[in-house]
């Protein structure tokens, strides 16, 4: 089933799987992973439709991976099944669906994507877009859109919530000098709003010529109606608005 009936095993994830090595003082490993679909799917309405990323990402002990690629899905479900350490494994019901070209090296049977290590995906220079999962297809396709009329952005795919590759970030806005993250979630307290708060408190801030602005789902349960749900989570169009209002352009 999806993620968003893992409510029903929270105390086992969360106070035995997350909190094991460290209360055994290291004696104990938990080498599992939780994996499952994750985020709104297509007309399920409200209890179907929740990304838990922010959630698992939120918990020491945990780690949460979330894919967009096949290689992405092959390389980080092979070091998660490698890891020592419960991994919370974060699909999107929508990807299963959708073809991507892999490389001979991806194909190989010792490929692995690291934990903990993000991926840019497309190089720009004027704004830097930070995501996850299947929104990164849709801030590629922002960009496509974009670099017609001149702006040229930098889109990061995450791959790892926890731990978060800052330092991918950093180096990205201290090169575009702007930064858009974008997030299927809630904005209370989401991905986007933890990675604010690193570039707000790291070396990367003074760099900044615009505040850092969110791309979120809406603060809502999910509505079921098409029109109402196609308003509930990030589209395209939004992105590239909001690109264009932090570039004031």
């Amino acid at each position: 089933m999806t993620f968003n009936f893992s409510m029903q095993a929270i105390d086992q994830v969360i106070n035995s799987a997350a909190k094991t090595y460290y209360m055994s003082a290291g004696q104990q490993s938990v080498p599992i992973v939780f994996r499952g679909p994750n985020g709104a799917s297509a007309g399920v309405a409200a209890q179907h439709s929740q990304c838990f990323a922010a959630w698992y990402g939120h918990c020491p002990g945990l780690k949460v991976v979330s894919p967009w690629s096949s290689e992405d899905a092959k390389g980080l479900l092979k070091s998660a099944i490698r890891d020592d350490n419960p991994v919370v494994f974060l699909e999107n019901e929508l990807m299963y669906g959708v073809p991507f070209e892999m490389s001979e090296e991806s194909q190989s049977k010792d490929f692995t994507v690291p934990i903990g290590k993000a991926k840019v995906e497309r190089q720009g220079n004027h704004i830097t877009l930070v995501t996850h999962s299947r929104y990164v297809s849709h801030c590629l396709d922002a960009a496509a859109v974009l670099a017609k009329e001149g702006i040229e952005c930098e889109v990061i795919n995450l791959r790892s919530i926890r731990p978060l590759d800052v330092e991918c970030i950093e180096a990205s806005v201290m090169k575009t000098n702007h930064l858009v993250t974008v997030e299927g979630g809630w904005p209370q307290y989401g991905v986007g709003a933890e990675i604010c708060a690193r570039i707000m408190e790291g070396p990367a801030f003074n760099y900044l010529d615009a505040p850092v602005t969110r791309v979120t789902g809406v603060d809502i349960p999910m509505p079921y109606a098409k029109i109402l749900e196609d308003n509930s989570v990030p589209q395209i169009k939004d992105i590239i608005f909001t690109v264009k209002k932090t570039l004031n352009v």
